[in-house]
């Protein structure tokens, strides 16, 4: 049966910046090692396409909001091909067939009891799509992220009763394993404590949405709109909309990866509604940090905005995929620097790993007839073996756990080690004497197949490089089955090995 894992569906008020290029990446590794683990997933992305901020974007270029929103889903559709996400669906919650499921759905949960007609007042922010709390005493706040002025709000709109559920999301929020990484559950279980409060999930005054069946005037709010993309996305287009045939095809979600500042959006308001409409609630919600660049957060202000585009055009996609996921740990804040950017690709990629594969690549075709080595002679002990077969335990729990930091670091574990094996064997000069030949195949074997071993784990991280390192070995074949191939010894003695060239460039 398929699961499904999801990055945010981006705000289409602006084109793709690093933040969001950050979650897809990571999403993306972590859909690429499902895969190599033999998993039937459904990896979806998309777009939130609705709301007064795209309305009034819109406006000011002097176009509609439908043009807007074709324009810029079509810049995210371009960027992660050019970047290879390997996504299954796409999502624009602008489709038809995702209006007729946030119709249905919000019937299902009118039905339950959880809908009723209100009044809203409150200081709202535009940019965050939400009313803030705020200090009484302050006349014009502002928003603590965008920096605006607050627009004073008071008008009539439909509330979803959340307080229904506040011991089930007390629960919830408590359990082990639903929010990640679990420094961001204090702050999700603080908020639940202090009582949960009913939440608007219409408006008035915005034309730019989904028109909520039976309200005249009202459209719905664009999070519990674009909540249920997660939903919609699953469903083939020529698909009959039936909340209760999700199962079939993926939900629930096996986990949703979005930024942190969303958390609260989908740790405590999606399951809510989910409960509501007696539909299966996400395995997890793990919330990563923010990206800054050289210590100082990125703005238009600032000069400092890192276009994703122009850094793939210049560094190609592993350089970047291996630093944001190699150097930050994931769900923590990270500084790109683009020093230890450079030094880091070259240091790790081209040299530890890159340069490793390639001088015993060398080796192998000048000692032995081009080919990988014919040996008889065995050791007692493989310690390449056993430090093998311990990364690869640690980089599968490491991955399941969304840890790519120290999954790569595992990686690149195994590859120092192999490099300090070959330098400590020194098979260029054991292979003076003829008497040696048996013990210096052995040895350039051992060190081959953890070069083997290495291309196989750090797939769904730097897919490039890892294709290019089997194809050095002539073993791209191996590259899509880690439960048949993940082991010691698939290296096939005797095997050619081809002329060895770079696997992954320098950064100058």
């Amino acid at each position: 049966m398929s699961i499904s894992i999801t990055t945010p569906l981006y705000y289409v008020n602006d084109k793709p910046h690093l933040g969001s290029t950050y979650s897809t990446i990571a999403t993306d590794a972590y859909a690429r090692y499902l895969r190599l683990k033999g998993k039937d997933i459904i990896f979806v992305t998309g777009v939130d396409e609705h709301g007064q901020k795209i309305q009034r974007t819109a406006a000011l270029k002097g176009i509609s909001p439908s043009e807007h929103c074709n324009d810029v889903s079509k810049k995210y559709l371009e960027l992660w091909d050019k970047w290879k996400i390997t996504n299954d669906r796409f999502i624009r919650t602008t489709s038809e067939s995702h209006k007729k499921l946030v119709e249905e759905f919000f019937l299902r949960v009118k039905a339950k009891g959880d809908i009723k007609l209100g009044n809203q007042q409150g200081w709202y922010c535009v940019g965050c799509e939400e009313y803030k709390d705020v200090d009484d005493t302050d006349e014009e706040p502002n928003c603590p992220i965008h920096l605006n002025k607050l627009e004073w709000r008071d008008e009539e709109n439909l509330f979803f009763c959340l307080s229904n559920y506040q011991k089930e999301i007390e629960t919830l929020v408590r359990s082990k394993y639903f929010i990640q990484p679990e420094s961001r559950k204090n702050e999700i279980v603080n908020f639940v404590s202090k009582g949960l409060k009913d939440f608007s999930i219409s408006r008035v005054d915005v034309t730019w949405g989904i028109s909520v069946p039976g309200y005249q005037g009202h459209t719905f709010y664009v999070w519990f709109d674009a909540l249920l993309g997660y939903l919609s996305s699953l469903l083939p287009k020529e698909e009959e909309v039936k909340l209760d045939n999700l199962s079939k095809y993926g939900w629930p979600a096996n986990v949703h990866i979005i930024g942190k500042d969303i958390l609260r959006f989908h740790a405590i308001y999606w399951p809510a509604m989910l409960m509501s409409a007696n539909l299966e609630l996400p395995n997890k919600v793990f919330g990563h940090g923010f990206l800054t660049s050289e210590g100082q957060k990125m703005g238009k202000s600032l000069g400092n905005i890192i276009d994703p585009e122009k850094l793939l055009e210049i560094y190609g996609e592993d350089a970047i995929r291996w630093y944001l996921l190699s150097d930050i740990k994931f769900g923590q804040d990270g500084d790109f620097q683009n020093q230890r950017f450079c030094d880091l690709v070259n240091s790790n990629l081209a040299n530890t790993i890159g340069n490793l594969l390639n001088r015993t690549i060398a080796m192998s075709r000048k000692w032995f007839n081009c080919c990988v080595p014919i040996f008889t002679y065995k050791e007692e002990s493989n310690s390449l073996m056993s430090k093998a077969n311990v990364s690869i335990e640690e980089v599968i729990n490491y991955y399941d756990q969304l840890s790519f930091k120290e999954a790569c670091q595992s990686i690149l574990n195994l590859a120092s080690s192999a490099n300090l094996y070959l330098n400590d064997k020194e098979p260029w000069k054991l292979i003076k004497e003829d008497s040696n030949k048996e013990k210096v195949a052995y040895y350039i074997y051992n060190v081959l197949e953890s070069c083997r071993i290495v291309s196989l784990l750090i797939n769904p991280v730097v897919p490039n490089l890892s294709l290019n390192m089997l194809k050095q070995l002539n073993l791209e074949s191996q590259i899509n089955d880690w439960n048949k191939y993940l082991n010691w010894g698939h290296l096939n003695q005797g095997a050619e090995l081809t002329e060895p060239k770079p696997v992954i460039s320098k950064i100058e």
